[in-house]
């Protein structure tokens, strides 16, 4: 085989390997995430992490699991209130719930409701007892909440829901890094 040859191969290769790439597909609808862990294994998770119970919601909320006790409810969009969507595959994540935590625990806070999503409840629970994170956090693992607030794929992301009901991203600073400014955003 001449260099030509070669060439004219190499380069119909990757046109077709182009194609193939860029080609649309359909997307199926994503399936909850569930977990692989033993339901025993998740109690005892639930036991470690010691979180605050979940607050009933009420009317025209969006079906949660709590993860301190495993219970399905309703989070009412009612405010105030701080809602945090987060993953345990995401490091920024990592970082910004012991700032949320240390927040909730100030005197007046505006309450603050971790959101679990793309991650099972087990490895969840597992990251919040490592960390230390003792809020009420809920699992939306069929992705209705986010779908609700029309939450972005990145993570993490906060959404500050007034007293009116007005639901606003927060977008400044994009991180908490300190109870400060998490004070700030919900002024």
């Amino acid at each position: 085989m001449n260099n030509r040859t070669r060439w004219l191969v190499l380069v119909l290769v990757l046109g077709v390997a182009g194609v193939v790439a860029l080609w649309p597909r359909d997307q199926a609808p994503q399936q909850p995430v569930r977990s692989s862990r033993p339901s025993q294994d998740v109690v005892e998770l639930r036991a470690q992490a010691q979180l605050r119970p979940c607050v009933p919601g009420g009317e025209g909320g969006v079906g949660v699991t709590c993860l301190g006790d495993g219970t399905r409810t309703d989070l009412a969009l009612k405010g105030p209130l701080l809602i945090n969507f987060w993953a345990t595959w995401c490091q920024p994540c990592q970082k910004e719930l012991p700032v949320l935590d240390a927040y909730a625990k100030q005197p007046d806070a505006v309450p603050v409701v971790p959101v679990l999503v793309e991650s099972t409840e087990a490895d969840g629970l597992e990251l919040l007892a490592k960390l230390g994170v003792r809020l009420p956090s809920v699992h939306d693992g069929a992705d209705e909440l986010r779908k609700r607030v029309k939450a972005p794929v990145t993570l993490p992301a906060t959404y500050y829901i007034s007293a009116d009901g007005t639901v606003r991203q927060v977008t400044d600073p994009p991180l908490f890094t300190t109870p400060e400014q998490v004070e700030k955003a919900v002024r």
